[in-house]
């Protein structure tokens, strides 16, 4: 079984903030026509929000001052125009991260996704903002969505790639590829590369990580397979749009033989395993609840038929719904 999907990852400069979305939209159009087969288009972080931080000499105060201006409620104008769009398009339309003004006056760094239906199916606040160079306020919860036909993603957002935690939460969710829209502007791009690497091979997951593009950022955009090969990558800078069709059986395959046909990290344990406590969480990694979301991997080789049969994995979690779970985040399982 094949499950393709063709992407476009568009390393683009940002384009102002409150600059008319028929720009984007434009830019958007753009992308479609020079690569038609495209099932789901991918942009930056803070795409559409670009603020001048030379402006903000007060630091992080007058900063926030700066993003608030950009900000919009999730279901606001900008919201409903970007949903009409992807509709327009017929494509799965991720725009990166857009300034969100929550309900109690909270800034939030919030990525989208909008169905070829035109319909917003997820947003996701970043939980880690680069403190103390960012004045967001951070998410409280984790966030998949599903692609139907095709399989389930997950959000992270740029700094949040440095927390293992995030990605693992993710795959666990059943996350097959992680989207990590990024706005590095700064000389640590090449450890990011690394860490995109280095989440896709723990986790077994693509890792789809788009960075803004010169003069403001640094480039280097790259799609990693499960078993952490890059497939596409920028070499620089430059605007460009990398292309690619990833075919997300492979996390199936991988998941199933093993990274490089020996490591199964999601079929680790065995029933007779105890929990192992985790003091800086206050929690523990309990080998029942270990598996991914859906139906544990198969063993492989298979076990013999007189074999214990393996205890039932707990009940996947479903997609988060926008615009506002609840809080705060109580957990994976619901």
């Amino acid at each position: 079984m094949s499950r393709p999907l063709p992407l476009a990852v568009a390393q683009l400069p940002p384009r102002p903030a409150g600059a008319p979305l028929s720009g984007f939209a434009a830019e958007a159009r753009r992308l479609l026509g020079r690569f038609p087969a495209t099932g789901m288009a991918v942009f930056p972080e803070t795409h559409l929000c670009g603020v001048d931080t030379d402006l903000a000499d007060g630091g992080e105060a007058e900063m926030r001052e700066l993003l608030w201006e950009a900000a919009e409620p999730l279901d606001g104008p900008r919201t409903r125009a970007l949903a009409e769009l992807a509709g327009d398009l017929g494509i799965w339309l991720l725009p990166g991260t857009v300034c969100e003004r929550g309900p109690r006056d909270e800034l939030f760094n919030t990525a989208l996704a909008f169905s070829p239906e035109g319909r917003l199916v997820a947003s996701y606040r970043k939980i880690f903002p680069w403190r103390p160079y960012e004045p967001y306020d951070p998410g409280d919860r984790f966030v998949v969505f599903d692609v139907p036909g095709t399989g389930r993603f997950g959000f992270s957002v740029c700094y949040d790639a440095w927390f293992p935690e995030v990605a693992r939460h993710l795959a666990w969710m059943g996350a097959e590829v992680i989207v990590n829209p990024v706005m590095t502007t700064t000389a640590d791009r090449e450890q990011e590369v690394v860490l995109a690497r280095a989440t896709a091979i723990a986790n077994q997951v693509y890792v789809v990580s788009v960075n803004t593009a010169g003069p403001a950022g640094t480039g280097r955009s790259l799609v990693v397979d499960p078993e952490g090969r890059v497939r596409v990558e920028a070499p620089s800078e430059g605007a460009t749009v990398l292309t690619d069709v990833i075919d997300l059986d492979d996390v199936s395959r991988v998941r199933t033989y093993g990274t490089a046909g020996l490591n199964r990290v999601w079929a680790q344990f065995s029933d007779a395993d105890a929990p192992l406590e985790l003091p800086l969480y206050e929690g523990r990694m309990d080998p029942r609840r270990w598996h991914p979301a859906g139906s544990p991997p198969e063993p492989y080789p298979p076990e013999p038929s007189a074999s214990r049969p393996p205890t039932p994995a707990p009940s996947p979690p479903e997609p988060t719904s926008p615009p506002e779970p609840p809080s705060p985040y109580p957990g994976a399982r619901p």
